[in-house]
Formats: C-alpha cells, structure tokens, sequence
C-alpha cells in the first residue's frame, strides 16, 4: 500500500493545483481593476449583481451589495445603477427588490435600471454588454466574487472594474465564508465562460434603459 501513497498524493495535490490555479489568475488579471469606493474611476454606471431575496427583502449580502452601489452615485462615481438579477419566476423578482431597497435608500428611481435575466455572473456581463449596451462599468458585489466578477465582464468586451464590500460580521460571516469556499469551484466555470463566450442564457432584443437614464439631466 505505501507504493501507492505517493501517486495519490501527487495525483491530489495537482488537482487542488487545477482548481485553485483559475482563482490566483482571476486575482492577479484584475488587481489593477479592483478598488475602494474612494479611488475607484468614474464609470457611466454600476452593475450590482444579485445576491437572493426573501419575503421581499434583500438578503445580507445583496442588502451590503445596493448600499454600496448608493454610496458610489452619492460619491459622483456612476451616474447609472443596473440591477441585475433573476426573475424567472413572479415569485422572485430579484431586481425589483433591488430596485425598491435603492429607492428606499434616497437614489432617483430614473437612476435605477433592472436586468430580469441576470441568471449568474456571466449572464449579468453580457446582457450588460449586449442588451443594454453597456461599455464601461464599475462591478457591484462582495470582496470574494469580485476578482471572477471583474474578469467575466473583462471578457464580455466591457471595459470593467470593480468594488468589493467585506462583508464579515454582522450576521453575514458564515455567508461570506462560504462564498470564499466556493470560489474555487465557481471560477472553473468562468473558465469555459471566458473561453468560450456564450451568449446569455435569455437574450432579448437590445433596451435602452441605460442610455435613457444617462441621457436625462442629473438631479
């Protein structure tokens, strides 16, 4: 048996090497795209993608993600919030609860476009891209997806970068530990997105809710 153990131990140690090998490049191809809410550049918009809901509300991380999008607009940052998240059911409605959570919060309704089919993150990117029109965005989420978030939107031909909220603590600690677990994984699945860029899962005639939102006069 101990013939054995050096091969299997190989054999794990560069599978772990094959997992974790797409999360170090997604970190170190967008580390100069990453930012604080402070130095980060000023984009036309913000993209926040969704983080489920629940009896309407916003979940920890997703209520963390639009805070952080409202302090961007109140800091000049964006001009524009797309909210981006699944409705593929009424039941869920992920982007009108961002929405009305941003409002509740003080940002202009006119300010605030929703995406229905942002069934994941490489969904979100490309409608961006393809539907809205989006060429230039700051990326809205938490600190452990913004390095695959900020690549995928990369690789869907827009000029991205992003901001990270850390989201430990406050009740959001266990969520944020998995997130990190998870990553690994979810980043092998970017890898066939970057790839092989495939359309969105629901595509759509183009809409013009970004240009018209960036087109009426500031408040």
């Amino acid at each position: 048996m101990r013939h054995r153990v050096g091969p299997v131990l190989v054999a794990g140690g560069l599978g772990v090497f094959a997992v974790l090998l797409p999360t170090g490049w997604a970190y170190a191809d967008t580390a100069r795209y990453r930012h604080t809410p402070a130095d980060v550049p000023e984009t036309p918009v913000a993209l926040v993608l969704g983080a489920g809901i629940a009896n309407g509300k916003p979940s920890p991380l997703l209520a963390r993600r639009l805070d952080l999008a409202a302090e961007l607009y109140r800091r000049g940052k964006v001009k524009v919030l797309l909210v981006s998240g699944d409705n593929r059911v009424k039941e869920y409605d992920e982007p009108t609860t961002m929405r009305d959570y941003l409002m509740r919060a003080g940002i202009p309704k006119d300010r605030i476009v929703r995406d229905f089919a942002g069934l994941d993150t490489w969904d979100s990117c490309v409608r961006a891209r393809t539907i809205f029109g989006v060429r230039r965005v700051t990326v809205v989420t938490q600190r452990f997806h913004l390095p695959r978030a900020v690549a995928l939107c990369r690789a869907a031909g827009i000029d991205a970068y992003g901001v990270g909220d850390q989201s430990m603590g406050g009740g959001r600690t266990d969520a944020t530990i998995n997130g990190y677990l998870r990553e690994p994984l979810a980043m092998l699945k970017a890898v066939g997105s970057v790839a092989l860029k495939p359309g969105p899962t629901i595509g759509g005639e183009p809409e013009p809710g970004v240009h018209t939102a960036l087109a009426s006069p500031p408040h």
